[in-house]
């Protein structure tokens, strides 16, 4: 059969996403559970209030992370699953025109569902490893140190329940994306209805409408690339700013946590984009057009959508750290006042910039490299 487990395998991006999302909940939602046996040991009113500070904080922490990280990993589940029919079309016609249903090849996507529960498991594991650390760190004085223990139904719930989920809508968007008729999928397209060309469209420049037509067709690419730097700007800028507010082991899990997401999530978006224009890229060479006009006719479309990304990171983390210390830890004394630091912020711009621009000077370096000749042949 076409979908395999080495398929699901390739789901990196998803495994890593998963990864995080586990790792961030596993430790906070065990301390919350455990931290409630300790509940009838406070009398004193100040100690009470930190201690419900502590378990706002665990709560507030993994329904945001653990939320959030869950919504993008279905958007890249349904990118990933998208990705492949499109790529394996024709071998899926065959398949149908043999006599198969959607309904049984849709079935071989739950396996997609495995790459889910590696991440899941992964992070679960590394969640409970660093266990100690983080109830060292969140320890109150005064109180009886917080047993650790191990909650299998948090197992079930932090990783078997996602991996059924997360298996259920893979085949379930595969049933839907189809449904497309055999004749066309043996012809490894499926026919969109065209759409009514604009006059302004027909007077752009042949390196503006390829930007352009580049950005439209592949609208993906452009929420990844937004996601990836909205990942960077938020953890960086968080992660210096929790110094005063926090342990420096939580504040370099959250860097950890963000660059691995923007690294990867870039580097998904971006490979693929390029794997997609690699006929067009060749095609201009054959045109004479020279690789800095190519590359900013693939990548260049993109840049607005990266600023975008970083300047919705910094009011997320903003908004974050804002509802933590004026509504969670409202009540606590030795918490410190904060606000938006906008030194901070200009160095997380300028490492930013260079980090995004190194990116596209990677792949600009796999422009010059593509072969007119290999990929003609192949196509």
């Amino acid at each position: 059969m076409i979908v395999s487990l080495k398929d699901s395998l390739k789901l990196i991006g998803i495994i890593i996403v998963i990864f995080c999302a586990a790792f961030v909940c596993t430790f906070f939602l065990n301390f919350y559970i455990d931290a409630k046996a300790i509940r009838d040991f406070i009398n004193d009113a100040e100690t009470l209030v930190l201690y419900k500070a502590q378990i706002a904080t665990a709560t507030f922490t993994s329904a945001i992370s653990g939320g959030f990280l869950a919504v993008i990993a279905i958007i890249m589940l349904v990118f990933y699953i998208k990705l492949y029919i499109d790529k394996n079309l024709n071998k899926l016609g065959v398949l149908k025109a043999m006599g198969y249903s959607n309904l049984k090849i849709a079935s071989r996507f739950l396996v997609f569902g495995f790459s889910v529960f590696l991440g899941a498991a992964l992070g679960f594991g590394m969640g409970f490893a660093i266990m100690p650390i983080i109830y060292e760190g969140m320890s109150i004085d005064g109180l009886p140190e917080i047993t650790i223990n191990f909650h299998f139904w948090l197992f079930i719930v932090l990783v078997i329940v996602p991996t059924v989920l997360f298996a259920v809508f893979a085949f379930c968007y595969a049933l839907l994306s189809l449904k497309i008729p055999v004749c066309q999928m043996l012809k490894g397209r499926a026919e969109k209805l065209r759409k009514y060309v604009k006059k302004q469209d027909k007077e752009r420049s042949f390196l503006c409408e390829m930007c352009y037509k580049t950005i439209v067709s592949k609208k993906s690419i452009a929420f990844f690339i937004a996601f990836a730097c909205f990942c960077f700007s938020a953890m960086v800028q968080m992660s210096v700013s929790m110094l005063d507010l926090s342990s420096e082991l939580m504040g370099g899990i959250i860097l950890g946590i963000g660059i691995v997401l923007a690294v990867t999530t870039i580097f998904m978006a971006v490979t693929t984009l390029m794997n997609g224009n690699l006929k067009n890229i060749a095609m201009m060479k054959a045109f004479g057009y020279t690789n800095f006009e190519i590359a900013l006719s693939i990548l260049g479309g993109y840049h607005i959508f990266a600023l975008i990304g970083f300047a919705l990171g910094t009011v997320y983390q903003y908004g974050i750290l804002s509802i933590m210390i004026n509504f969670v830890f409202k009540d606590v004394e030795s918490v410190p006042d904060y606000s938006f630091d906008i030194a901070v912020f200009f160095i997380t711009l300028a490492v930013f910039i260079v980090f995004y621009e190194c990116m596209m000077l990677f792949y600009f370096s796999k422009i010059s490299k593509v072969n007119v000749k290999s990929v003609m042949i192949e196509n």
